[in-house]
């Protein structure tokens, strides 16, 4: 039997580093990735520092932050990778997702 565990998103260097900046600002460095109905393609990514982790979250501690991803976002971010991009269209957090069959054009939202 595999002891190996599977954690269902993969930070960049770079967003950790963003994260870890971020989070001298709030009261937690606990670094929430979740998924949420809505957006233009039928569900739409979130993100949040939470202090508080539920039983049933995925927990994914680094250096100086945790990445925290709950059950019912885990099966549309299994496999993902977390970067963080600062260009033209300005800074923000991004999801390259395999399992997006669809995205919008802003990148915000996808469908499965």
């Amino acid at each position: 039997m595999s002891t190996e565990s599977f954690h269902s998103i993969e930070p960049t260097p770079k967003a950790l580093e963003r994260i870890a900046v971020l989070s001298g600002q709030q009261s937690s460095n606990q670094f929430r990735v979740y998924v949420t109905g809505g957006g233009c393609s039928g569900f739409q990514y979130g993100f949040k520092f939470d202090p508080e982790i539920a039983a049933d979250d995925d927990v994914q501690h680094f250096d100086k932050v945790a990445i925290l991803v709950d059950a019912l976002s885990y099966p549309y971010l299994f496999g993902s990778k977390l970067d963080f991009v600062e260009d033209l269209g300005g800074s923000r957090f991004i999801i390259n997702n395999p399992n997006a069959k669809t995205t919008c054009g802003c990148g915000e939202s996808f469908a499965i």
